[in-house]
């Protein structure tokens, strides 16, 4: 597929009116200079007090309410839940410019191959699964495969239902029957459905198969699990799981296992149960709980929160009791709290302490081995059993840190919930209530708060991000963050910045990273915010430009040009003094030796060295 040329994406850029593009899906008013709206995210258009601000400069947008944000193309492809390429064509569709793509100008007619591409991936993963389908349920080779759902307690008519099925353990069965069916090597390379590096050998070998569905039900990839009894050639177990990569009609971020069987219960009880993965939803399917969704290989995201609150209210999660299901709870309940849906967590091992009288149940901690173990009336039993995620994290927090004695970690493992809360009032009954199960001062707690959000903290993590609480190095406000983030704004001061600062005199791990991608920028002559945020990996680093970027402190000529300055002056006479402080160090370090000859030979050469620094720092 040709790409769209660099020179055309950044004549969009720098084309686009950011303000007529947001203009074309909400009303914006222009309010003490600045554009504002109603937030089309979180509140479904619906604020009463606009929070959603537009930046025509930096065409950016923000919310002040759900902290969405990002560059106004990201708010298109958000908008019309299409690719970044989709994006560029639209808008160089509206602004009047040629699509040139690296190979040369394309014409429309060549434009519209994308859309022929999808039908085709839709019709190849359509026969795919058909074919793994047979392959389980008529082939012997499927029926190893096929006694395992059944040992673990799945009926046919499931197996129907989510048309399961089996890959063939011959590698060179798939490409050869795909190619008799008339499709080109050229296009089962980007299929998503065979190696990356072998072209011929199929992704999936010898492994129970779970087709990924899109919301309409058109099969859009595969889940692969490898059977108990699996063993590699060199005698080593294979993966338990590997999945489908991103083609152009799978985006994981994007997609949830089963929704399009899940969405009519859904949107009867508009409540949703959220599980780990393919195994735990069928199993709460063949429990009676259709309204049972999963993500897919990632952390629960904003995208799939959104796309759930078109139809429920509240997202229950059904997750395991180890530390990666602790960390996937912590992460997913921020995620539903950002998105308007209120949370609550089912306490499988209570439940079946409940329900069983066996008080040695820890070990099934997940809805599919519940299912083998217990059967179906005991596993949508135990769905009754729910914890508010509020409640479930303050316990989580003391657990974390409590009984170390640690009460202000254990309350700043719950500021990132505070900050996703939209209501005052709400945020503060939290914060009070978190303090008296904390048995701490309520002031104190609040107070700490406040001041956490003002050093410049992110509690919005990324699907790549570790969260708070578990080892996540925060993003905080200091003078090499603040000098890039002023750069950022103003790139035009970028090649004045780089001739007086290298990047090995930056320390700060978020401002380096920064740095990096505003080089990368300049290597490639791009000037748009656009691509800069698309060069950070970081999603706490693009939050924090997003919400600061705009302040006054950053923008206009002087301010940014006197904060460059400063920047630059105080970590050059930083690097200065460090130097200072080792200086001093090796002396002491000479003076306790009692080596005289040492001492003689070295001593001048740094108290020479001391004094030209002591110059230096007075000059800078």
């Amino acid at each position: 597929m040709a790409l769209i040329s660099k020179v055309t994406i950044q004549e969009v850029n720098n084309r686009l009116d950011a303000i007529a593009v947001a203009g074309d899906y909400i009303r914006l008013e222009k309010k003490s200079g600045r554009w504002w709206g109603r937030c089309p995210f979180h509140a479904g258009g619906q604020e009463k007090t606009p929070s959603f601000k537009v930046d025509p400069d930096l065409k950016m947008y923000h919310c002040f309410g759900c902290n969405k944000g990002g560059s106004i193309i990201s708010f298109v492809m958000e908008m019309e839940n299409i690719s970044y390429p989709e994006a560029i064509k639209n808008l160089a569709k509206k602004i009047g410019i040629q699509i040139i793509y690296e190979e040369g100008i394309v014409s429309e007619e060549e434009n519209n191959e994308n859309i022929t591409v999808k039908e085709e991936l839709y019709e190849l993963y359509k026969r795919t699964a058909v074919t793994f389908t047979h392959f389980l349920l008529e082939k012997p080779e499927g029926q190893d495969a096929l006694k395992y759902l059944g040992d673990r307690g799945i009926t046919k008519e499931i197996i129907n239902i989510f048309r399961l099925g089996f890959s063939p353990v011959n590698r060179d069965f798939l490409h050869k029957f795909l190619k008799q069916k008339g499709y080109s090597d050229e296009f089962l390379v980007r299929s998503g459905l065979f190696s990356a590096k072998y072209k011929t050998i199929p992704l999936f070998t010898g492994r129970l198969m779970f087709p990924i569905t899109d919301r309409q039900g058109k099969t859009v990839a595969f889940g692969g699990r490898t059977l108990p009894s699996a063993v590699q050639n060199d005698g080593n177990e294979p993966p338990k799981y590997i999945n489908s990569p991103e083609t152009e009609i799978y985006k994981k971020g994007q997609t949830l296992f089963a929704l399009d069987l899940a969405k009519p219960e859904m949107r009867k009880t508009k409540r949703v149960f959220l599980a780990e993965g393919y195994m735990d939803v069928i199993a709460l399917h063949q429990a009676g709980v259709a309204n049972s969704v999963a993500p897919l290989g990632t952390a629960f995201t904003d995208d799939q929160a959104r796309f759930l609150n078109r139809w429920v209210e509240k997202i229950i999660l059904i997750l395991d009791n180890d530390e990666a299901g602790k960390q996937a709870a912590y992460k997913a309940i921020l995620t539903c709290k950002r998105n308007g849906l209120s949370c609550l967590l089912v306490n499988q091992t209570e439940a079946l302490k409940m329900e069983t009288g066996d008080k040695n149940n820890d070990n099934f901690k997940d809805p599919a081995d519940i299912l083998k173990e217990f059967g179906s009336q005991i596993l949508k039993k135990i769905l009754n059993y729910t914890i508010n995620d509020f409640e479930y994290l303050i316990s989580l927090g003391l657990s974390k840190f409590g009984s170390g004695g640690s009460k202000n970690r254990a309350a700043e493992f719950l500021f990132p919930y505070f900050e996703a809360l939209d209501s005052e009032v709400e945020r503060n009954d939290c914060i009070y209530k978190a303090a008296d199960s904390i048995r701490t001062d309520r002031n104190s707690v609040q107070k700490d708060y406040i001041n956490w959000k003002k050093e410049g903290y992110s509690s919005r993590f990324s699907d790549n991000g570790k969260q708070a609480g578990f080892n996540e190095s925060p993003i905080r406000r200091n003078a090499e963050l603040v000098l890039l983030t002023a750069v950022a704004v103003n790139m035009e001061i970028y090649p004045e910045f780089r001739a007086a600062l290298e990047i090995n005199e930056i320390h700060d791990q978020y401002a380096k990273e920064l740095f990096i991608a505003l080089e990368e920028c300049f290597q490639y002559g791009e000037t748009g915010m656009d691509s800069l945020l698309s060069r950070i990996k970081r999603e706490s680093l693009k939050d924090f430009i997003i919400n600061n970027g705009d302040s006054p402190e950053f923008r206009g000529g002087l301010t940014s040009n006197k904060l460059m300055e400063d920047g630059i002056r105080e970590i050059k006479k930083n690097k200065l003094r460090k130097r200072l402080t080792e200086i001093g160090a090796e002396i002491r370090q000479i003076e306790r030796s009692g080596d005289d000859d040492l001492l003689n030979e070295n001593i001048n050469d740094l108290l020479e060295e001391k004094k030209k620094i002591d110059i230096q720092i007075r000059s800078v």
